[in-house]
């Protein structure tokens, strides 16, 4: 008895082993495939296909199970109905609506994807093609939503009309981005707005002062460096750093103002932000709605592609990008946060 014990736990053992093995040898062809297929996916879908698709699911949970037969007949002799007449055609000769999402952090880190996604969306679009652009940001460095703006302008420039739709957010450089846009809709309650700059920075100068610690700052150049965190501020430094702010904002407004000439630069560039029926009310947007209803009424005459380009990472790479973000993203969090703060209302 204990002999025939023993030999099942033999071989359940083995087979364990066996399991395991055969797993791992899976795993590793399957790493090597999609390491050795490139870095980066492009993910296409059919937006008009997914809908129809759960038009049909949810047209089928609401007929009688006796009916739901009948009812996939219909469905089948619709599809044939079409492959077999000139409703293919006619479909394949209609325009496609390029759809692109970017989510906005304050580094704009998604900045380098959207290029790539519009040079992708560039080189496949016809004449007469559109490209919408799902934006939610609050805004963020300077320099990373001015690239991301001028990825957006490219479209203008190649001729491709270009709608931004903004169901949430899209303020400072979120908006930098948004006005560059041929049509620019927005959900009724989204924000908007917040033309202007904003900068600080703690200064710890009289703190380590009382306890007898120095801090040399060395520069070359007179404006070097203007405020900083541990020396001592000065009145001429200070000014600097205003200045500078005032300049970049001039270049912000200069920014929208081109892109939006009937709009009334000195009077919305207050750094205040707008909800969305307020901000149709002063010329930020030209269309109050939602973009998924955007979406939905352009598939009555346009095929509706969403593209989006996915990174692929080896696993040591994933693992450790992941423990860095966390941290780093942790602490853009609570910076968004902050600046969010100005207009969520509970």
């Amino acid at each position: 008895m204990n002999e025939w014990l023993m030999d099942i736990g033999r071989f359940v053992v083995q087979m364990s082993l066996l399991t395991l093995l055969v797993a791992v040898v899976i795993m590793v062809i399957v790493r090597i495939k999609s390491e050795s297929g490139g870095r980066t996916r492009l993910r296409v879908e059919e937006l008009n296909d997914n809908l129809e698709y759960r038009r049909r699911r949810l047209a089928l949970a609401a007929t009688a199970p006796s009916a739901r037969k009948r009812l996939v007949k219909t469905f089948r002799r619709d599809d044939k109905h079409r492959s077999r007449s000139g409703d293919k055609q006619a479909q394949d000769s209609r325009s496609t609506v390029w759809v692109l999402d970017f989510q906005g952090d304050l580094k704009a880190s998604g900045v380098g994807r959207l290029g790539e996604e519009i040079s992708a969306v560039m080189a496949a679009a016809a004449k007469g093609d559109e490209v919408v652009i799902r934006l939610e940001s609050a805004g963020g460095l300077v320099h990373s939503y001015g690239l991301a703006a001028a990825q957006v302008d490219r479209l203008r420039e190649a001729g491709l009309t270009t709608t931004v739709c903004v169901d949430k957010v899209a303020a400072s450089g979120g908006y930098l981005m948004a006005c560059a846009a041929d049509h620019l809709r927005a959900a009724p309650f989204a924000v908007l707005g917040s033309i202007g700059v904003v900068a600080q920075l703690p200064n710890v100068h009289r703190l380590l002062k009382r306890h007898d610690v120095d801090v040399e700052l060395l520069t070359a150049g007179e404006y070097k460096r203007t405020l900083t965190v541990f020396g001592e501020n000065t009145p001429e430094g200070r000014e600097k750093f205003q200045s500078d702010l005032e300049n970049i904002h001039d270049l912000f407004k200069k920014h929208v103002a081109e892109r939006r000439p009937s709009l009334d630069i000195e009077a919305v560039a207050t750094g205040e932000v707008w909800y969305g029926h307020d901000a149709f009310d002063k010329g930020l947007i030209d269309a109050l709605g939602t973009g998924e209803a955007y979406l939905v009424s352009r598939m009555e005459e346009a095929r509706v592609v969403s593209v989006r380009l996915e990174a692929r990472h080896p696993m040591a790479e994933r693992f450790g990008m992941a423990m860095s973000r966390g941290v780093e993203g942790a602490l853009d969090r609570i910076l968004e946060r902050l600046e969010a703060s100005r207009w969520e209302k509970r």
